[in-house]
């Protein structure tokens, strides 16, 4: 069951527009998710074009998040710029360690601090929330280094209360399942490629087509493992649909297709961590 919103989500709405306004400029690493898209919608509505959201294009961005990014800003009408990243190029990202996030984080938190400077603004924001503090996230040691400030976390929201929030404002995606990189994807000692990124967006772009909307396809190899929401385990089994599922999987280069029974959570490659699997943060 969903968490419910905070009772004093007006407060806290309240003191978010407050915050952005003593910040008086601000450039938002915005992703295309539900939490950044707050924070760049909030940060509009108070400081107009001294508001850039700023999302970095690289082989571990998916096209549809690409598109919806954009499409989404153009909704708020914010000043939304596109800029390329390279973290794919850093043989500690391509290395794939437990710590992949950081050098991932460490190369979108330079790119903003030197756009940061180019643009004129006055800080660096990020849609970090409150629930995921408790979470194996080595990229926010990458975000306290560089310091970038997490507004949601000052002011306490929860994630239920971003969905809330993005709701009472009439924010499109408010209730957009949780996304993260296709790197994520990969297991850990498992290099990054370009052409293993590629294989694995186009393999969950064409089973969203099939009409599932939470999708996770986790790489092993020659082995595709794809977590759905527990609800669709079972339409996704019927034959029209796991044909389609099996066809598009092995245009994709995958020679086995399987579906994981334990349904789609976050992080699921953190489970061999000892002592840092994600905790699950209802959506």
């Amino acid at each position: 069951m969903d968490a419910a919103p905070s009772p004093d989500l007006d407060r806290k709405l309240a003191a978010l527009r407050a915050r952005l306004g003593e910040l008086g400029s601000v450039l938002v690493c915005y992703s295309g998710g539900v939490d950044s898209a707050f924070v760049l919608a909030i940060a509009h509505e108070v400081l107009g074009r001294s508001a850039v959201g700023m999302t970095t294009v690289s082989p571990s961005l998916a096209p549809a998040e690409r598109e919806d990014a954009e499409r989404v800003a153009a909704r708020i009408g914010a000043d939304h710029r596109l800029v390329e990243s390279h973290e794919i190029d850093d043989p500690s990202y391509q290395a794939n360690g437990p710590d992949r996030c950081y050098h991932c984080k460490s190369e979108l938190y330079r790119i903003a601090a030197a756009k940061r400077v180019d643009w004129g603004l006055a800080a660096i924001l990020n849609g970090t929330n409150v629930d995921d503090l408790g979470d194996y996230r080595p990229g926010l040691d990458a975000a306290r280094e560089t310091g970038v400030l997490s507004p949601l976390v000052e002011l306490g929201f929860t994630k239920a209360d971003v969905r809330a929030g993005s709701a009472a404002i009439g924010l499109p995606i408010w209730d957009k399942p949780a996304a993260a990189c296709l790197s994520s994807r990969i297991p850990y000692g498992t290099s990054v490629t370009e052409d293993r990124l590629a294989r694995i967006g186009a393999f969950e772009a064409a089973i969203k087509a099939i009409g599932f909307r939470q999708v996770r396809v986790r790489y092993h190899d020659d082995l595709a493992r794809i977590e759905l929401d527990l609800a669709d385990l079972g339409r996704a089994a019927e034959p029209g649909a796991r044909e389609a599922i099996v066809r598009a999987g092995k245009e994709h280069g995958f020679k086995y297709v399987t579906l994981d029974l334990g349904g789609y959570r976050t992080g699921s490659h953190n489970e061999v961590l000892v002592g840092r699997a994600l905790r699950v943060v209802p959506s």
